[in-house]
């Protein structure tokens, strides 16, 4: 019997229910070992986590802040797929509410390589600001 490979609409969609399931095994799961996460910014999230495990501990951090992730869309290309994503959140008084798309470049049926493009990267500075 011929397995069959998940479709890159599949494995966005796994790693969006991963996201806001707090499923962080599952996530680790879809990512290689060598995966990265960049995001612009100069914030608590900014940069780039490099490796699967440094990957889902961004993920962790993002979902610590108590966001609201709404997926709006899932985008395809020939070989990778993006999240279209409406994030918003209230803490400390400052308010969040900026959309992104989250590029997820593919290998082997599995993340290889995350970026994350922002809508409001001055909102997302003052939202997610590094401990003192």
């Amino acid at each position: 019997m011929e397995m069959m490979m998940p479709t890159s609409e599949e494995i966005a969609k796994a790693f969006y229910k991963t996201l806001v399931s707090g499923d962080w095994l599952g996530m680790r799961a879809l990512l290689h070992d060598d995966a990265t996460w960049t995001l612009p910014g100069d914030n608590a999230i900014s940069g780039t986590a490099v490796g699967g495990d440094a990957v889902v501990k961004r993920a962790q951090l993002i979902a610590s802040y108590g966001l609201s992730f709404e997926l709006e869309n899932v985008l395809l290309s020939r070989d990778n797929m993006a999240l279209g994503l409406h994030n918003t959140g209230e803490r400390n008084g400052v308010q969040l509410d900026e959309k992104l798309a989250t590029v997820c470049r593919l290998r082997a049926d599995r993340i290889a390589e995350i970026e994350t493009f922002l809508s409001d990267v001055p909102g997302m500075n003052l939202f997610f600001t590094r401990a003192d």
